[in-house]
């Protein structure tokens, strides 16, 4: 069976949880992305972090062992400046609440950074930042309230790390969204302008998307029309996705990155019985069940996949299914 790659001209990776976790490379990610360069799949990195630029991502990439240069990176605030250029004049005094990362591309941009509501500013512009200070979130608040345009980079509630989940920008926001009758124009994923924005940069005609989270990267390819492979590596795991509604499903899962290297899994459907690889999981009035034992990773990946299918399909309970899988999140 050919890989799954094969079907796409390029494959697209969100970051964290993906790639890395916070200043390590995930296993076998770099060997992966090195082979799929080879076979002619065009690769491209895209995030919601606002807290580099692509300049510094690369960076980071190429000391991980990935190949990549700042063309190969679009963050969010590549595709907030598109909405801003489309909203906005130039020179427009915009306050900036993230990192020097977001204020740097802001004024490249052409718009003049404030710091302060005494500036008066027309829009506030709003980017993760790990060390915000509260009286910026204030200022935030205040200059909303006082009309300004409120736009806002990513909604990630929480972000992988190497030690955990810890809390993202759309923490920073709830903070401000607390104080206001309004919610932000947001860029990054689930919504389009991200990656609307990262495939006209690295002009791909038929990309997937690679992403560990179903609220935010599968959305959001879902919502551009883009096919999905789903990751184990990072933020969600089997339970957010037997929960995850329509619009939150992937088209493909895998353990990690290099998935896509190997055929896609399918689930055939026989009589009142799913079936993926050698994995049968048999369904009754009201729930599904393994009828087999997984035992290696990919075995339960099979198992998980055709439980999967009972429960959006069927809308079966599979508990029992996800509790004989215990390689998996």
């Amino acid at each position: 069976m050919k890989a799954l790659a094969q079907d796409y001209d390029a494959a697209l990776f969100d970051l964290d949880g993906v790639i890395y976790l916070g200043p390590f490379a995930i296993d076998g990610v770099p060997e992966a992305l090195e082979e799929l360069r080879s076979r002619g799949n065009r690769v491209g990195f895209v995030t919601n972090n606002a807290a580099r630029t692509p300049a510094t991502v690369a960076e980071h990439l190429v000391e991980l062992g990935i190949e990549a240069d700042t063309d190969d990176v679009v963050n969010s605030t590549m595709a907030t400046l598109r909405m801003l250029g489309d909203d906005l004049e130039p020179g427009t005094r915009i306050l900036a609440v993230g990192t020097d990362a977001l204020r740097e591309q802001l004024r490249g941009a052409g718009f003049t950074v404030v710091n302060s509501l005494d500036d008066d500013p027309a829009a506030v512009v709003q980017g993760y930042s790990p060390t915000i200070e509260f009286p910026k979130l204030e200022e935030a608040a205040l200059a909303v309230q006082r009309g300004a345009a409120w736009y806002a980079t990513n909604p990630d509630m929480t972000r992988p790390s190497d030690r955990g989940l810890v809390p993202g920008l759309g923490a920073q926001l709830a903070v401000v969204r607390a104080c206001v009758t309004v919610d932000p124009q947001i860029a990054g994923k689930p919504y389009r302008p991200l990656l609307d924005e990262t495939v006209l940069r690295l002009e791909a005609d038929h990309p997937i998307f690679v992403g560990d989270r179903t609220d935010t990267d599968i959305l959001g390819a879902n919502n551009v029309g883009m096919d999905s492979l789903f990751v184990f590596t990072g933020a969600h795991g089997k339970h957010d996705l037997a929960a995850a509604p329509p619009e939150y499903r992937p088209t493909y899962i895998g353990y990690d990155a290099s998935a896509l290297l190997e055929p896609p899994r399918v689930a055939e459907f026989h009589g009142q019985r799913f079936v993926c690889g050698y994995q049968e999981v048999d369904l009754t009035d009201d729930a599904a069940y393994l009828s087999t034992r997984p035992v290696t990773r990919d075995e339960q990946l099979d198992a998980l996949w055709a439980g999967l299918q009972a429960a959006w399909r069927f809308d079966l309970n599979i508990d029992a299914v996800l509790n004989s899988i215990d390689t998996l999140r």
